[in-house]
């Protein structure tokens, strides 16, 4: 009785105890009548976004998809859709007012698609979101009858049909590529081998690549394509040693009989060179950095009886005699075609060749050079007042695009683009590639390397201007005026290119600028900026850029004023 007593008395403490907190400023739980449901659920889809294209090696791929749904009282149930076909669907949330969620979707096909996230809320309110987005092959064939395309830049994939090489022995990748990131470079009995369908290229045929050719050993196979070693079929591309040149010969089956090509020399400099080779029905020609150098009779065309591979920098099994061997050269940006090149489309492929970054601002943001991958700060968008094609950039307050640098750093440089000027912010950044300037964080302005392409006002007229940092000081071009009243597109170019600038408007050459010491520095300028200084040029203000730009292109060469009216004009 007596334990019973006082377990009594212990609860009439411990709720008194409880009671007596409103007195020590503590309020008691009240409860809130959440009012009437005032609205829909806001659906906010974070990516992908309406344009995204994906661009990928893999035929199918992933994709997570990320959204934010919100409600003014309780969200009751999401579900995300890919083409009409729920792919998730939930309604337990650790917040019912504020949801963030990302689902993965594993079955994403080339082609546009279709992504609905809709949400409902307790009184039964619905709101959708639709993007159109698509998923494209990480390359489409840019010239007629291409047949293959490798870029070597870390791979040895074929980006046409998608296909990898078998991989003999031990090759490499050269850094010092022409184009991209990487380039093939031959090791001992080293070489890659592609299945071939002959049945696709027919009786003409041509290969294009860019060359630095190495005389360690004196001879070796470069492209070979052999039934046996019965040079009456196929084709067999290769160098031997001329004094102290390279010779780049060709001979060619034609099913009855062989036909030589003496082809022509090429200096063992260091320096890169263009070699495309054609045969059609009636002869084969070799052309070096776009001239034709030598031509042969080819009955026929090519005859491609029992040939089944393509073997790349070696002669291969069909072509090892004469010790043609393994070549120790680098070899860049190889093409094969269905059809014999004229000499016209030889020089289109050395000119296309030179351009390192394209963007046309087609309602996305995408360089479609090299896929690389663009990032989006603020809020830019897309302006139907075009200099080419329907749509251009617009520039927005605390807005620009990033991008990494890599393959954009060469010794010569070029940027080309359409420009409508805005004379709202008295400066801004254009273009820059630039280092991190970690003294200054919040006013960077590091200019011992890469450069900074900008505007400032000089009276009512905008001046372009152009920096160049080569470690040792600073190289200033002062440029060119554009008028910001004009409702007329100017188009801007710049060359940077060992110890002078250039800047071009409207295909005029409007000032030159000298550059000290050994030309451009690039060092840690790994970054890339459009349309404003930031993140790396903003010590001076030269901020986001609200102008319009169009046909964005860079270059891994000096343009020559020809050039560059060329691009204006086309």
């Amino acid at each position: 009785m007596r334990n019973y007593i006082n377990t009594i008395l212990c609860l009439m403490i411990i709720f008194v105890g409880f009671t007596s907190c409103e007195y020590d400023g503590i309020d008691p739980l009240t409860p809130v009548d959440p009012g009437q449901d005032a609205g829909s659920p806001v659906v906010s889809v974070e990516y992908p976004q309406e344009g995204t294209t994906i661009k990928v090696v893999e035929e199918i791929s992933s994709i997570n998809i990320r959204f934010e749904v919100t409600d003014d009282i309780e969200i009751a149930d999401i579900e995300v859709a890919v083409d009409g076909n729920m792919i998730a669907s939930m309604s337990e949330f650790t917040d019912y007012r504020i949801v963030s969620e990302q689902v993965m979707f594993d079955n994403l096909t080339n082609g546009d698609h279709v992504l609905t996230v809709t949400a409902t809320d307790m009184a039964g309110n619905t709101t959708t979101s639709t993007v159109n987005f698509s998923k494209e092959p990480p390359y489409t064939p840019k010239f007629e009858g291409e047949y293959l395309y490798m870029p070597f830049d870390g791979d040895y994939i074929d980006l046409v049909t998608i296909t990898n090489p078998t991989v003999e022995g031990s090759p490499a990748f050269d850094s010092d590529a022409f184009f991209g990131t990487g380039a093939y470079t031959g090791t001992a009995n080293s070489y890659l081998s592609f299945p071939i369908d002959t049945d696709e290229l027919g009786t003409e045929f041509s290969a294009a690549f860019w060359y630095k050719v190495s005389d360690d050993p004196n001879r070796a196979g470069i492209l070979v394509a052999g039934a046996d070693e019965n040079r009456t079929q196929g084709f067999r591309l290769f160098r031997e040693a001329a004094g102290d040149q390279q010779r780049i010969k060709a001979n060619i089956g034609n099913g009855t009989g062989e036909s030589w090509n003496d082809g022509g020399l090429i200096d063992v400099d260091g320096d890169w060179v263009h070699v495309a080779f054609t045969v059609s029905n009636t002869q084969s020609a070799i052309y070096i950095n776009g001239t034709q150098v030598n031509t042969s009779t080819v009955a026929g065309g090519i005859d491609w009886t029992n040939v089944e591979e393509l073997t790349i920098g070696n002669g291969g099994p069909t072509f090892s005699y004469w010790n043609h061997l393994y070549d120790s050269s680098s070899l860049d940006e190889l093409r094969l075609f269905d059809r014999a090149l004229t000499a016209d489309e030889v020089q289109a492929l050395i000119n296309a060749s030179a351009e390192t970054f394209q963007m046309s601002f087609e309602g996305e943001y995408s360089d479609a050079i090299a896929n690389r991958e663009i990032s989006v700060v603020g809020d830019p968008g897309f302006s139907t007042d075009a200099a080419q094609g329907a749509q251009s950039y617009e520039g927005a307050e605390g807005s620009y695009l990033t991008a990494s640098a890599e393959g954009l750093k060469t010794a010569s440089f070029s940027g080309t683009f359409w420009y409508k000027v805005s004379a709202e912010a008295g400066r801004a950044g254009i273009i820059t590639i630039a280092p991190e300037d970690t003294e200054n964080p919040d006013a960077q302005n590091n200019r011992s390397s890469g450069f900074r392409l900008f505007r400032e006002a000089s009276g009512e007229m905008q001046r372009i201007k152009l920096h160049v940092g080569n470690a040792n000081g600073d190289n200033w071009n002062d440029g060119g005026l554009v008028d910001p009243s004009s409702s007329d597109w100017v188009h801007v170019a710049f060359t940077i290119q060992g110890n002078e600038s250039a800047v071009y408007i409207d295909g005029e050459l409007v000032n030159t600028g000298a550059i000290s010491g050994d030309g451009i520095s690039w060092e840690a300028a790994n970054t890339l900026s459009i349309m404003s200084g930031a993140p790396h040029f903003t010590g001076w203000n030269h901020l986001s850029d609200t102008s319009l730009i169009d046909d964005l292109t860079f270059y891994n060469k000096a343009l020559t004023q020809d050039e560059i009216q060329a691009d204006m004009n086309q």
